[in-house]
């Protein structure tokens, strides 16, 4: 199974590895690869995967934890962890949004389209793995059972988790870069409880699908979820 830690601990391009690197813990925090009370990957395995330094890793670090996001505990079972409670998402208003992605806004949900629904028939292409099966359906009830202040956490979680099961670590790496895109607009609406019970229903019939080996409702299922999110973020950007 190409994994979403495998997908997000990527080597980084160069010219700016601090920049990217940074970026990369953030996005593994954010989409919910490492969870509140994680740990992350062992110094020394961590830089290797990213092609970094280890200073430079330590910086990035050191910039996470100045930020609330990690926590560094000595001893025998030290390491770098993710906070239990994470910084409050910074909130910026939809006009402003609007104005800073214009054009932008658009690109990145043509591109989830296309990313997801092809992630989606994929998976329900292949012969999952018992594992692979057991993965997707923890994250979807992980998601079904999440509390608001979790869930988008949680919702980009159970996304990557199909397209972890696509069999493709390029999918899987370029669902989560767009995701990243995406969050801080879906950040900026309001979790409306009528729409996550109806996301909720989706998300288990993309998944059912998925399991059941039927490629072409996998991707309907996942089609019309994605036109679901896509209508509600152009209606409060508009």
């Amino acid at each position: 199974m190409a994994t979403a830690d495998e997908a997000v601990f990527r080597p980084v391009r160069a010219g700016n590895p601090f920049e990217e690197t940074v970026e990369r813990l953030l996005q593994a925090i954010k989409l919910g690869v490492v969870g509140p009370g994680e740990r992350l990957p062992a110094e020394r395995d961590l830089a290797a995967r990213l092609n970094v330094s280890r200073e430079t890793l330590r910086e990035a670090i050191k910039a996470l934890t100045d930020s609330g996001y990690v926590e560094s505990r000595r001893g025998r079972y030290g390491g770098t962890f993710v906070n239990e409670r994470l910084p409050k998402v910074r909130r910026t208003s939809v006009k402003q949004l609007t104005r800073e992605q214009g054009a932008d806004v658009d690109d990145a949900l043509v591109l989830r389209s296309a990313l997801e629904t092809g992630a989606a028939e994929a998976a329900a292409s292949r012969d999952l793995t018992d594992a692979e099966i057991d993965h997707l359906r923890s994250c979807l009830a992980e998601t079904s059972s999440a509390k608001l202040a979790d869930y988008r956490r949680m919702d980009s979680r159970l996304h990557l988790a199909i397209a972890e099961v696509s069999g493709s670590p390029s999918l899987t790496s370029a669902t989560a870069d767009v995701r990243m895109r995406l969050n801080e607009l879906l950040d900026a609406i309001p979790l409306l409880a009528v729409n996550l019970e109806h996301s909720n229903d989706q998300h288990a019939a993309i998944v059912e699908a998925i399991l059941a080996g039927d490629p072409a409702v996998a991707r309907q299922a996942m089609q019309e979820h994605l036109s679901g999110t896509a209508a509600l973020l152009r209606g409060f950007l508009t």
